[in-house]
């Protein structure tokens, strides 16, 4: 049987295209039953029409998620998988609710959405979830570095999951965007898996050679200092507490908790495989099937303000709207970008005309130029195109880039983590 999918703040359907493939695979081990896509700062839904365009026939929400929790929630099917990639907000418990829903942060923050739907589903909750963050998600906030990952791990915790977690590099595993994300994998003590990880006597290995990500995403022999502790139950103890004397994280770039206890380590890559550049054929297109008005005028450049300014180095007084004058200084960026390496992270602002510092500018057969909806697409390893529909400007299409997923990733940590529920089920059946 197919490994049922939640597919949360779903955008256009990055996690969905890296399990089920697009076209879906035919021998894909997974079925997104359910997806929900909202975005609460605007009226027009574009990604929600992009995702609904793709997979015109899915069992596909377009509501606020809070909304469908509290007053739809059986419309969410129950389902063995969650996923989602979700905002980095401040996860502090604001309030204890007295009608057995458990603990609820700041209205609109949505991982209080996830927790609510673990919650909900009781006894019938997904025995896995694969979620992604930005790194900084560790070591926030910066007044109690740590906390927000904290709260998390602890109400994983108390809802009986294992959890391991791992900042991964997309170049660094030859993908062609250098896009640092943390992706944490959970597994509910119903699940083969944890059990596996509970028997583990020394949770480095897992880390290190035995875990789902680290045989998706190999590490060298970790050597780095182990730091160990116990991240308690009491929601609002760890909201109010943790780490409040430290002035650096305790959570590194890969971990896990089991039992309330979490151990973690710095990891370095560990991969001797084919990489993919920003220059490389299978990315940029053709020069002559960019439209013109990617193409940047020597005025452009050279304006004040213009690229070169934007991107070079600078030494300058600068004056707020306060009349206040102060000193400003940044170093140069590459200009125009390398084409023999991984590109920079994509960012939502990454569309439009207008001159920046952090837009990609590539050097193509002589002539500058920004790069395409497509181009944009194939460094998130989406299909291209996924993102074309009539309606949706570049602009737009380059924002979603800029909020995506990289593709590769997912569909590595999917494969492994199928390969051990489908080792399970096998087993179960032979026994």
């Amino acid at each position: 049987m197919p490994i049922r999918v939640v597919e949360l703040f779903a955008g256009v359907g990055g996690f969905r295209v890296g399990l089920e493939g697009y076209p879906k695979r035919e021998n894909s081990n997974y079925d997104v039953v359910w997806s929900n896509q909202w975005e609460p700062s605007t009226k027009m839904q574009h990604a929600n029409l992009v995702y609904k365009n793709r997979w015109p026939d899915s069992n596909h929400s377009g509501e606020n998620i809070a909304d469908v929790i509290e007053n739809n929630f059986e419309q969410i099917p129950d389902h063995d998988l969650l996923v989602g990639g979700f905002p980095c907000q401040d996860y502090s418990v604001a309030t204890t609710l007295k009608n057995s829903k458990g603990l609820r942060g700041k209205k609109g923050v949505l991982w209080w959405s996830i927790e609510a739907i673990l919650r909900g589903k009781g006894e019938n909750k997904p025995q896995y979830l694969m979620l992604e963050n930005v790194d900084r998600l560790l070591k926030s906030p910066s007044n109690q570095r740590g906390r927000d990952f904290a709260v998390m791990l602890a109400s994983l915790n108390n809802l009986g999951y294992a959890v391991e977690w791992r900042v991964i590099n997309a170049a660094e595993y030859g993908m062609p965007q250098r896009r640092r994300r943390v992706f944490f994998l959970a597994y509910h003590n119903t699940s083969d898996i944890y059990r596996r990880i509970n028997e583990t006597d020394d949770k480095i290995d897992w880390l290190d050679s035995d875990g789902v990500i680290a045989n998706a995403f190999p590490v060298k022999k970790i050597n780095e200092k182990i730091y160990i502790d116990n991240i308690g139950v009491d929601l609002i103890e760890v909201s109010e507490k943790f780490n409040l004397d430290g002035k650096l994280s305790p959570f590194q770039n890969s971990g896990i908790m089991i039992n309330g206890e979490f151990t973690t380590v710095r990891t370095k890559p560990n991969y001797n495989g084919i990489r993919r550049f920003l220059g490389d054929d299978n990315i940029l297109i053709n020069l002559n099937e960019v439209p013109e008005e990617f193409f940047i005028s020597d005025e452009d450049i050279n304006k004040v303000k213009g690229w070169k300014y934007l991107k070079g180095s600078k030494s300058e007084i600068r004056t707020t709207k306060q009349g206040f004058k102060y000193n400003y200084s940044e170093g140069s960026m590459i200009f125009p970008d390398a084409l023999d390496n991984a590109s920079r992270t994509i960012i939502t602002g990454e569309g439009g005309k207008s001159p920046s510092r952090f837009k990609h500018v590539v050097n193509q057969n002589g002539r500058l130029r920004r790069l395409t909806p497509i181009e944009l697409e194939r460094l998130n390893m989406f299909p291209d195109n996924h993102t074309k529909l009539e309606g949706i400007t570049d602009t737009k299409r380059a924002f979603f880039m800029g909020n995506a997923l990289v593709v590769g990733i997912v569909e590595k940590l999917g494969q492994e983590l199928s390969e051990r529920i489908n080792a399970n089920i096998n087993q179960e059946q032979f026994v």
